[in-house]
C-alpha cells in the first residue's frame, strides 16, 4: 500500500476517531450529571427523615412527660397512649434538623401520632449538560410515626394499686409509693419512619 493511500486511510479516520470520542465525553458528562442529582435527591431524603423522626421523637418525649405526670392517674393513661395528650405539635423540631441538613422543610401534624415533612434541599444540581437543572433543588418526603408499645387492664386494680405495664413482652410492676423505676420514653413509644420497620431508639 503506498503512503498516499496510508494517509488518505488515515485522514478518513480521524473524524471517526472525533465521534467516538465526543460520543464517549458526552456520555461521561450526562452520568455526571445523573450521578449529581442523585446526590442532591438522597441529600433531600435524608433531610426529610432526619426532619420528620425529630419531630415524631419530640412528641414521644412529651406524651412520655404527660405519663409521669398523670401516673396515679390510670384513667388518663389511654388517651396519652393514643396520642390524645395536650402537646404543642413538635415541627419546629424538623425545622430544626432540616437546617442542620442545610435544607427547608413543610411539616404537618399527620394524624395524632405521626408527622409529614417535604424537604427541599438549597443546594441545587448545579451545573450539567442537562438544561435547566443548574438551579433546580431536590425535594423529598418522608412521614415517621409514633405507636404505643403498651397495654394495661385498669379494671383488675384496688383502689389504691395501679395498673401494671405490658410493654411488648417487657412487664413493668408499678407502685405508688415507690415511682423510681419507670419505662422511658423508647419503653412506652416506638418511632419509626412509616415505609420503615425498623424502631427507632
Amino acid at each position: 500500500m503506498s503512503r498516499l493511500a496510508q494517509r488518505g486511510d488515515a485522514g478518513q479516520a480521524f473524524p471517526i476517531y472525533i465521534t467516538v470520542v465526543g460520543g464517549l465525553l458526552f456520555l461521561a458528562l450526562a452520568y455526571f450529571a445523573l450521578g449529581q442529582a442523585a446526590a442532591t435527591r438522597s441529600d433531600a431524603q435524608t433531610a426529610a427523615d432526619a426532619a420528620a423522626l425529630a419531630a415524631a421523637l419530640e412528641t414521644r418525649d412529651q406524651l412520655a412527660d404527660q405519663w409521669v405526670t398523670n401516673i396515679l392517674d390510670p384513667d388518663s393513661w389511654q388517651a396519652i397512649f393514643d396520642g390524645e395528650a395536650p402537646v404543642p405539635s413538635s415541627c419546629w423540631r424538623a425545622h430544626q434538623l432540616a437546617a442542620r441538613n442545610d435544607a427547608s422543610v413543610t411539616c404537618r401534624a399527620d394524624g395524632l401520632l405521626g408527622y409529614t415533612v417535604v424537604a427541599e434541599t438549597h443546594d441545587s444540581v448545579g451545573d450539567s449538560i442537562v438544561p435547566g437543572t443548574e438551579n433546580q433543588q431536590a425535594t423529598e418526603s418522608a412521614t415517621a410515626v409514633i405507636e404505643a408499645r403498651c397495654s394495661f387492664a385498669s379494671e383488675d386494680t384496688g383502689e389504691d394499686e395501679l395498673p401494671s405495664l405490658s410493654c411488648k413482652g417487657e412487664e413493668w410492676e408499678l407502685r405508688p409509693d415507690d415511682l423510681t423505676d419507670l419505662p422511658k420514653s423508647e419503653d412506652l413509644f416506638d418511632v419509626h419512619l412509616a415505609d420503615s420497620q425498623a424502631n427507632d431508639e
